[in-house]
């Protein structure tokens, strides 16, 4: 296998849900245990940035271009495939493996343009559940005969809000998010269904559709727009850590395995988002380029499509599929996140925290362009967040590419000649449709800028030409030779264990108030009489008032909690002599729990640590986080966890 022990030993990614799906034997539930993180990278391929371009295709040259978005399906199979691939065969995403192969400063500069991109990608999303909001109110007061929908703007503020309906359903587990995916993805397919029988399309002009053929006037720059549109780069970062969810064994024959039932996984899911999109395309043509109506825009086709259809269930199938689109494509964005964050700066934070962070990138420039530019804004907006994905992409697929088909870390699973021949044509593809893109829209800022053309040219033209440098340097860089493992002994182990045998002079249990702290209490006071150390008792008050007014509150929980923590404290000194255990004290926290054990075992000096949970469930874990988790990063002595707690 290519994992080397050194990286087994690094962190893992996505660490809550690494390995946490079984793997059955049956061969039929084995495909349906790897089925699903394809279905989670598919919705990125199918969000609100897509739709701009779809329906402007659709509605401006009609079923010509059905080729391009078949082309750029088949590219987006290959790159997941190779994402997923990676993932499988080396234990790493591709963040954590840019961050193996880099230099640190490289790795700060694809950390910052990846935080952009998936904050343009999240600017897409929030608009398009925020236009999804508006046109589904408004076609659910219209059916009742009333007027009004929800304005743009409260709708952006409102999808600041599912921060922590996601994070609940993280909770519930892999499988859980994967499921509800898959509800949300369906949904979408199920209104584009009602869609394309509403709408009545040609079906010998989407045959022909797939023929390729020269681009007519206005048509290239389309097309451009689809394929940048439709490969998405934090879907490579994503692919290749939701794969590891599985409970893989680490053999040849196992990974394989994986690898064939990933392919045939990420075939399925692509060819779904393929069908939404060609939907949109088709319905787009069938039913404003059929009837010579120039639509550009999502709510521009939408207010068309009950006056030609003739249907009002046709803008309510449109507005679900769109606010779907938004909901769904918003989980990629935030797992991401997450894994970028981790992967290239090896730094973690709460989820929710995260999340945060990321929807407000999003949420205020959307506010500030809906407050000054008005709704016309959005789209100029949402177009705007298309060119920064765009202007990321390439510096997700080079080094994909090159991992990949590097023997050194793939091993027997390097790619193919052929495959690693079709990777670099798409990636060549991809990069210089993109850098056009790019490039057209940087020259339109300048002819637009006016007086201010100056600082465009002074900031834009030494970033896009130190970006190019850079993206040159990553493709034509040379490895560097994979680290020797040092070759060690069972004796020399030994040998080193037995220097190391550590005394443990101050001993200290974090306790919760409840009978879970008999079996902590238990395994602490075996290793204070085992090392003869002293024993410090911690208990840490975590209520509204412990955590406004500290030490200085006064309320029933504390009281109850300091007279628990005292009496504990004198019946133990009255069982244990000096003599088994040198001193017992007690020390009283109040506040975030995590911080507060950290700050008292510095302080009290520990040496070790004994813990169980916390008392935390469901909604105050997302408020607190996990207590073990933020004490074990934040101390470097040892921490002993007890089984049979409330673990967190």
């Amino acid at each position: 296998m290519a994992e080397t022990p050194q990286n087994s030993q690094k962190s893992r990614s996505l660490e809550e849900v690494h390995r946490s799906v079984r793997i059955p034997t049956v061969w039929w539930r084995r495909m349906f245990a790897f089925a699903g993180p394809a279905y989670l990278v598919s919705v990125g391929y199918m969000d609100p940035g897509n739709w701009a371009t779809d329906i402007e295709g659709g509605a401006t040259f009609g079923y010509r271009l059905i080729w391009v978005l078949l082309m750029s399906n088949l590219m987006a199979v290959l790159l997941q495939t190779l994402s997923a691939r990676l993932g499988l065969v080396t234990g790493r995403d591709l963040a954590q493996a840019c961050h193996d192969d880099y230099p640190r400063p490289i790795n700060y500069v694809l950390f910052v343009l990846c935080e952009i991109a998936i904050a343009a990608c999240d600017l897409a999303e929030v608009l398009g559940s925020a236009i999804g909001l508006k046109l589904l109110s408004h076609a659910v007061f219209a059916a009742f005969g009333l007027q009004g929908e929800i304005p743009l703007l409260w709708g952006v503020l409102i999808t600041g809000f599912d921060v922590l309906l996601l994070l609940l359903i993280q909770k519930a587990g892999i499988r859980k998010l994967e499921a509800f995916i898959l509800m949300l993805v369906a949904t979408i397919g199920a209104c584009f269904l009602v869609e394309i029988f509403l709408c009545k399309p040609d079906i010998g002009q989407i045959a022909a559709g797939f023929v390729p053929r020269p681009f007519m006037p206005g048509e290239l720059y389309v097309a451009i727009g689809i394929l940048g549109a439709t490969v998405m780069p934090h879907n490579l970062y994503l692919h290749s850590a939701l794969v590891q969810s599985r409970d893989v064994t680490r053999s040849r024959e196992a990974v394989a395995q994986a690898c064939r039932f990933n392919l045939i996984d990420s075939a399925v899911a692509m060819n779904a988002a393929f069908f939404v999109n060609a939907a949109i395309l088709i319905v787009a043509a069938a039913t404003f380029w059929t009837r010579n109506l120039p639509v550009t825009e999502i709510e521009e086709a939408h207010s068309l499509l009950e006056l030609t259809l003739g249907s009002s269930l046709a803008p309510i199938a449109f507005a679900l599929a769109l606010l779907c689109s938004g909901q769904s494509s918003t989980i990629t964005g935030t797992l991401a996140g997450q894994i970028t964050m981790e992967g290239f700066l090896q730094f973690r934070i709460k989820p929710w925290v995260r999340r945060l962070i990321t929807r407000l990138l999003a949420i205020v420039p959307a506010v500030c362009v809906i407050f000054w530019m008005g709704e016309k804004g959005v789209y100029k907006l949402l177009i705007l967040s298309q060119v920064v994905l765009s202007l990321q992409l390439s510096f997700a697929i080079v080094p994909l590419v090159r991992f990949t088909g590097s023997k050194q870390k793939m091993g027997p699973f390097v790619n193919r000649l052929w495959v690693q021949l079709l990777a670099w044509i798409a990636t060549a593809i991809i990069v210089s449709l993109n850098v056009k893109l790019v490039f057209e829209e940087i020259m339109g800022w300048i002819d637009t800028a006016g007086d201010w053309r100056w600082l465009v040219i002074v900031v834009v033209a030494p970033l896009s030409l130190g970006l190019l440098g850079l993206l040159a340097w990553m493709t034509f860089r040379r490895e560097k030779p994979m680290a020797k493992t040092p070759e060690i002994s069972a004796g020399q182990v030994v040998a080193k264990a037995a220097e190391l045998q550590r005394h443990f002079k101050r001993i200290g249990v974090a306790l919760e108030a409840t009978t879970a702290d008999s079996t902590m209490l238990a395994e602490a006071l075996a290793l204070a009489r085992q090392h003869r150390a002293e024993l410090v008792l911690m208990h840490v008050v975590d209520g509204v008032g412990g955590t406004w007014y500290g030490d200085q509150t006064g309320d029933r929980e504390s009281r109850d909690d300091e007279a628990y923590l005292r009496a504990l404290t004198e019946r133990l000194r009255a069982e244990f002599p000096t003599s088994e255990i040198p001193a017992i004290d007690s020390v009283l926290g109040y506040g975030n729990a995590s911080a507060e054990l950290v700050g008292i075992a510095r302080r009290e000096k520990l040496d070790l640590v004994v813990m169980g949970g916390h008392g935390h469930r469901g909604i105050s874990d997302l408020l607190f986080g996990q207590t073990i988790s933020g004490v074990r990063h934040g101390l470097k002595i040892p921490i002993i966890a007890v089984r049979g707690t409330k673990d967190k």
